[in-house]
Parts: C-alpha cells; structure tokens; sequence
C-alpha cells in the first residue's frame, strides 16, 4: 500500500473528542492522501462489537470529512464505510488512539478493537491502535504519536490476510525509550480482581468493575509482558474463533 496515496477511515470508542483521536488524526495527516473521521458522539468503552438493530442511527457532519455518530463503534465504522466514503471506499481503517491498553483479555470486551473488526469483516485492512497507561491523568500521547507513523509503515509491509486485523499497544514509557516493536500473541491474566461493592443513597447495594489488573508478572511473548517491558506489541488477531485442534479431535471421535 502507497500511504501517500491512501484513503484511511479513522474511528475509536473514546468518542468524537477524545485526545487520542486527536493523536492518531495528527499522524494520519502527514502520511494518507485523505484522513476521513467517523467516530461515536460519546465514549463507548467496553462497547465491544455491538451493533445497534432496536432505534435508527444518526450520522453529523461536524467538517471537512469528519463525522459523529450516535451509536457504537462498530456503527461508526459501518456508516463511514458505506455512507460517509461510499463513493470513494477507504484502503485502511485505523481505529484510536484508546485511552489504555487493550491487552490479553480486553481484547474481548474493546470498542476500540471492535471497530477495526468491523473494517475486517467489511474486507479492509485494519489497526487497533491503544496507549497503555499506569496514571491516568499522565498518559504518554507523545510516545503514541511518535510511534505510529513507524508502526504502520512496517504494517502496510507485511499484506496480512483477510480476516485479520492489527491490535498495538504503545508501552507507558517516553517515546524514546521504547525498546523497539514486537510480533507477540494475545496474553492472558485474571479478569475481574477488582470488583467493588457499595451502597447508593437509597441503601440500595451495588457493584462496581474496576481495573482488574492484579498480576505483576506476565508470560514472555505476550501483549502484557513486551507493553510491561516498554516494548510496542502487535497482535495479528483472527475474526474466526474456531479452535481447529479442537475441532479435529471432535471429528476424529465422531462416531
């Protein structure tokens, strides 16, 4: 792929004035021909790839190729794709810069990785783009805007199949003492460690879902172990989930 010559579609689930998108549309400038942005009106953490089917979405133009939706993630990209850039389709959907990581598990519950398989299921190469951060009111944009133009150079590079997408994870370091990017797999470690209970002001008992990051220590060729060493990490994530060793031995015993 010509970046130079490249229409990219960019979208996130932070929403339409979150700092991030502000990063990413700031690199996406100096390197694509055309930078169209088409994002949720509001914050859609953790929206995963839900897609709204129970009340009509609307679509506001906010500029010059840039767009708001009233939906999720997922809808964005859909309405970038087959509304806003109908006559003129993307080559590449970037989705960020998240506020966080999107490590191990998150991948599962991400809006922001959500967003990019909607550009894979729609056939377009497409990248997860988050920013990893131990204080959230000192995350490291600088390191992010340094590194994506770097990363995605070395992406467009590899014409990944379809059916795969891009996550990256840029590490809570400056910007230059990030120890390089890394072709790592999806980590894991224990989900829900930081479950609060309360009580609302009518007595009424709630819970609330934290952080949920207890492990210190990660295993090495993982997403947490090369973000928690100051690395960037790259996943090449699958939209099938099928477990084809599984899959065989379950026809090998089919009677």
């Amino acid at each position: 792929m010509n970046l130079a010559k490249a229409r990219v579609l960019i979208s996130n689930d932070d929403g339409i004035h979150a700092p991030g998108l502000k990063v990413v549309e700031r690199v996406a400038k100096k390197l694509f021909k055309e930078v169209w942005v088409v994002a949720p009106e509001t914050e859609q953490s953790a929206a995963s790839h839900s897609l709204t089917i129970r009340q009509p979405l609307r679509i506001r133009k906010l500029g010059t190729r840039r767009y708001a939706v009233d939906g999720t993630p997922t809808d964005s990209v859909l309405l970038g794709v087959q509304e806003a850039m109908r006559d003129c389709p993307p080559d590449l959907v970037l989705s960020g810069i998240n506020r966080g990581g999107n490590l191990g598990e998150d991948v599962t519950y991400s809006g922001t990785v959500a967003a990019a398989m909607e550009g894979t299921l729609l056939g377009l190469p497409s990248v997860a783009l988050s920013q990893h951060y131990l204080d959230r009111q000192k995350v490291s944009w600088k390191t992010a805007e340094y590194w994506t133009g770097k990363v995605l150079r070395q992406l467009v590079k590899l014409d990944w199949p379809r059916g795969v997408l891009m996550n990256v994870n840029f590490p809570d370091v400056p910007a230059d003492d990030v120890t390089g990017i890394e072709y790592v797999r999806q980590g894991r470690r224990k989900i829900g460690g930081d479950l609060k209970p309360g009580m609302d002001p009518r007595g009424d008992p709630y819970f609330w879902i934290g952080a949920q990051r207890d492990e210190e220590k990660f295993r090495p060729g993982t997403d947490l172990e090369a973000v928690g060493r100051g690395a960037i990490a790259v996943t090449p994530l699958t939209i099938d989930m099928t477990h084809v060793g599984m899959l065989k031995k379950m026809r090998d015993r089919q009677p």
